[in-house]
């Protein structure tokens, strides 16, 4: 495992420097085009005959990786802590609706989208799927990735407000997305279709549980961070809440992501302003800063890299184009035609439903709950489905996406 680790750093850390020394590209992008560059370039030697070795060596290195493990029982923990640890509640609160209509509403209604979408597309190009796979696929790439658009907004000078709806939707739809996605392939192993009751009770337990541990949690994290003044503690506190208090989410069977927001938006509020001196808030902001920029690099170098899990034919590349154009079509009917139709209600900018629905941008949950499931050609179709969406979303949508955003921003 420390080999992995060592191996996984170093390429990480090499790809850093090209893309800052070179490329120039935002951080989490320019890793994942070198690393899928770097993978492309070893299938395209090996086709050749060349480099096969380093070929085979890469796709061990990658077997001996649970990607899905790594990030759903590891890393994401840490990204939404570090994330959610610097909203500010505050401002947060004044838009929490809208974040909560597009969280949850938004999320359900886009797996329902997405599913039905694809259940009727993939047969035009030759690939169907039955519905419940295609609603796996509608639940897995519902969730969006606030990592790498963050930036970009930030870059591009969009209104604050704008930002905070953004983040707020991106960290909440994720737990969300992952606990409609936990439901579906329940339903699948077992066979049995839930009734609508039963359904909605093991949401709100998943969901509703993960949001009150959260609260327990954080507030349990408040008290003992206020009682003290040592930054050494203090940090080690909060890094114990994010890993014990994740692995005690999953043992209740509740939203671990969910949980994580809750603590993080807690003792990033009321921590950072009632229970730090100076020296701690400093410290604490300077560890979770690199936590997040260090496990974000290594994330998307995984993304770029994992391009040799998946299974090539005509058909796949046709289905992704279709998963492309539904997903896109998805996020527009359920983010952005609301946000336009309720511009009042929502108090965004004018413009906001563009950057909203070009903003969507896939990432690491997406792949991990795709490589999740069951062995199977189902399997290997829909993450050769995911792994389209997440390229085009990171490639295509988060390279224009500051230009997107600075037109939308100046008028509708």
């Amino acid at each position: 495992m420390l080999n992995v680790l060592a191996i996984c750093l170093v390429i990480t850390a090499l790809l850093a420097y090209l893309n800052h020394r070179f490329l120039k590209l935002p951080a989490t992008i320019g890793v994942m085009v070198s690393a899928l560059a770097l993978s492309l370039t070893l299938v395209a030697l090996d086709e050749l005959g060349l480099a096969s070795s380093l070929r085979r060596y890469e796709e061990v290195l990658l077997r001996s990786i649970n990607f899905s493990e790594v990030l759903m029982q590891g890393m994401l923990s840490f990204l939404l802590f570090a994330a959610a640890l610097h909203v500010d509640l505050s401002e947060l609160k004044a838009y929490r609706w809208p974040v909560a209509v597009l969280a949850l509403l938004g999320t359900l209604l886009s797996t329902i989208v997405v599913g039905v979408g694809m259940w009727l597309a993939l047969p035009l190009v030759g690939l169907p799927l039955p519905l419940m796979y295609c609603l796996l696929f509608g639940a897995l790439i519902s969730p969006t990735d606030p990592i790498a658009v963050m930036g970009i907004l930030k870059s591009a000078g969009a209104p604050k407000e704008l930002e905070l709806v953004i983040a707020g939707e991106s960290l909440f739809n994720d737990g969300v997305g992952v606990v409609i996605f936990a439901l579906l392939l329940g339903v699948l192993a077992s066979g049995h279709t839930p009734s609508a009751g039963h359904a909605l009770e093991l949401l709100l337990h998943e969901a509703g549980g993960g949001i009150a541990f959260g609260l327990a949690l954080g507030y349990l994290t408040f008290i003992l961070l206020r009682s003290i003044d040592n930054y050494q503690v203090e940090v080690l506190l909060t890094l114990a809440a994010v890993t014990g208090g994740y692995a005690l989410a999953i043992a209740l069977h509740v939203s671990g992501p969910l949980a994580m927001v809750m603590v993080g938006l807690i003792v990033g509020n009321h921590g950072r302003a009632l229970a730090m001196s100076d020296i701690t808030r400093r410290y604490l902001d300077m560890f979770w800063e690199l936590i997040d920029e260090i496990l974000n690099a290594v994330l998307f170098v995984l993304i770029g890299m994992e391009v040799l899990s998946i299974v090539y034919s005509l058909h796949n590349l046709l289905a992704a184009l279709v998963a492309i154009v539904v997903t896109l079509f998805a996020r527009w009917l359920t983010v952005g035609a609301p946000v336009r139709l309720l511009q009042g209600a929502f108090r965004l900018p004018a413009g906001s439903w563009k950057v909203l629905t070009w903003g969507g941008l896939r990432g690491g949950i997406s792949v991990a709950l795709a490589l999740s499931l069951p062995e199977g050609n189902e399997r290997n179709t829909l993450l050769a489905l995911t792994y389209g969406v997440v390229l085009f979303s990171i490639l295509v949508q988060g390279m224009s996406l500051g230009a997107v955003t600075r037109r939308a921003v100046k008028g509708d």
